[in-house]
């Protein structure tokens, strides 16, 4: 068998082998490291954002940043699905299905977002009325909203194929893409929303416009970069047919991303309803709420970082039939996440204040009700970190159902039933509480899943089908001598044969 990728051609990294932890750090830190970046951007931009332009502008891209972080989180299914259904291929060699998935992706999103690019525009009044957008801050939402809906199609593709990098095992080229993207768009922000120099004032469109930009010299880039590799997702000129998308691949993406993007979509609109809820309380608690959300933002990535890590390894692994590895993957992330995220959480203990003082202001009556909410709720993404990296271990077989439904009962019936129940007895404490609450909850009906359920039975796409596929395309002459180099070989072939055979 060739050793391509076990080699790193194209920078794909074999995570079927060698040291687990070690494997799993390298993968997870830039991975880390991009959401740290890609959060860091938001936040600048809306430091630019609000100085430069206003409070309204500022509501203006808020709502706008809603509805994108819905259409993000199909998106971040769909990826997901399509990046377990690589990370399989990957571990049996067989790339012809990586390139196959890559098309059906690409070939069914990309039509589907322009779509939506056109429509969001048409429809963009009316969608912001929906939201009950400020009347005064309307035109300049509908103007940075029109603009994000017109880029949707390239920030849409360019996280689909970072995403699906991250399947091959390389997370490190997506962190040098995404730095570049967050450089450019902190330079031109300000320049297009001023107007520095030669460049024209576009307020709030600049803004949106800046992103875009960024977003699109980036995806140039990052196709550029994987062409000039070889890389196993860059497709020769005979290998185009491959954007026409897969019906079986397809549906395999939808059934298993379909369930993953709702997940996010529960647990933000859990989060409204939590923050009605704590609107009440009045403007300081509103704000110091806000502010330890910020603090939030970063404790919960590391617990994300390896999540996907975890995902990514045991997709590999369980493509290369050696289950013997899955246990170990998912004990070590388990054992990185009460290590990081623990760090994270005990350095934001002790500087609690300094920290809120950054977001509130020195000397702002909301950061002793601020310190209190971090200290009876930040203690609870130790156990969201656990319950994350069980699911990044799960859904590597396309076990995603149960999942959802854990996230369901714990953000309602526990978190908010929380909330609700014990408010009469406890007051503002018991929304603070429900936080912890529910991740408790996640985790332990996770664990129950992870030792229990029958997620070691299934796979994203049933190996018959995904052979099938594969085989077929071999017929016409669709491999090209790349794929033929790595393709599964004669001892490989043995072992899919008694998979096909047992099944």
């Amino acid at each position: 068998m060739s050793n391509t990728i076990a080699k790193g051609k194209g920078k794909a990294r074999d995570l079927t082998q060698g040291s687990i932890a070690k494997t799993m750090l390298l993968f997870a830190l830039p991975t880390l490291g991009s959401s740290i970046l890609q959060s860091l951007n938001g936040s600048i931009n809306a430091i630019w954002v609000g100085r430069f332009l206003g409070e309204e502008a500022l509501a203006a891209t808020a709502n706008g940043n809603i509805l994108m972080f819905i259409l993000i989180s199909f998106v971040f299914g769909f990826g997901m699905a399509s990046t377990i259904l690589i990370g399989q291929a990957i571990g049996r060699r067989d790339t012809v299905m990586v390139k196959r998935t890559m098309g059906t992706a690409l070939g069914s999103v990309i039509p589907v977002t322009v779509v939506i690019a056109a429509l969001g525009w048409l429809f963009a009044p009316m969608l912001l009325n929906l939201l009950g957008t400020p009347t005064i801050a309307f035109d300049l939402a509908l103007t940075y909203l029109r603009m994000i809906f017109l880029a949707m199609p390239v920030t849409l593709t360019f996280t689909m194929l970072m995403m699906a990098l991250r399947g091959t095992g390389d997370s490190t080229t997506p962190l040098w893409f995404i730095i570049l993207s967050v450089a450019i768009d902190l330079v031109l922000t300000p320049t297009l929303i001023v107007g520095l120099g030669p460049f024209p004032q576009w307020g709030i469109y600049g803004a949106a416009f800046a992103t875009a930009t960024a977003n699109a010299v980036a995806l140039i880039g990052l196709f550029i970069v994987l062409y000039k590799r070889g890389s196993v997702l860059a497709f020769s000129r005979s290998e185009l047919r491959y954007l026409l998308p897969n019906r079986k691949i397809l549906a395999s993406m939808f059934s298993k991303g379909m369930p993953m993007g709702l997940q996010m979509v529960v647990i933000s609109s859990a989060a409204l309803t939590m923050l009605a809820l704590i609107n009440r309380e009045g403007v300081q608690t509103t704000a110091a709420y806000s502010a330890t959300q910020q603090l939030w933002t970063y404790v919960q990535m590391p617990a994300m970082a390896l999540s996907a890590a975890a995902s990514a390894m045991v997709a590999q692994n369980i493509g290369a039939n050696q289950w013997s590895r899955v246990s170990a993957i998912t004990r070590w992330g388990l054992i990185f996440n009460v290590l990081l995220t623990g760090l994270l959480i005990g350095v934001l203990t002790f500087f609690d204040e300094a920290v809120l003082a950054l977001f509130l202001g020195e000397g702002s009556t909301a950061i002793p009700i601020g310190r209190h909410i971090q200290l009876l709720a930040t203690w609870g993404f130790l156990f969201f970190g656990v319950a994350q990296v069980l699911f990044g271990s799960m859904r590597a077989n396309g076990y995603v159902i149960w999942p959802l439904i854990v996230m369901i009962i714990a953000m309602y019936p526990v978190r908010l039933g929380f909330a609700f129940g014990f408010y009469p007895w406890l007051g503002a404490d018991a929304l603070w509480l429900s936080f912890p609450a529910g991740m408790v909850a996640t985790a332990l009906m996770g664990a129950g899943l992870y030792l229990h359920g029958k997620w070691r039975k299934g796979k994203v796409l049933p190996f018959k089908e995904a052979a099938q596929i594969t085989e077929g395309y071999r017929a016409q002459g669709s491999c090209s001598p790349t794929a033929r180099d790595i393709a599964p070989t004669t001892a490989w072939e043995a072992v899919d044969k008694e998979e096909v055979t047992a099944r």
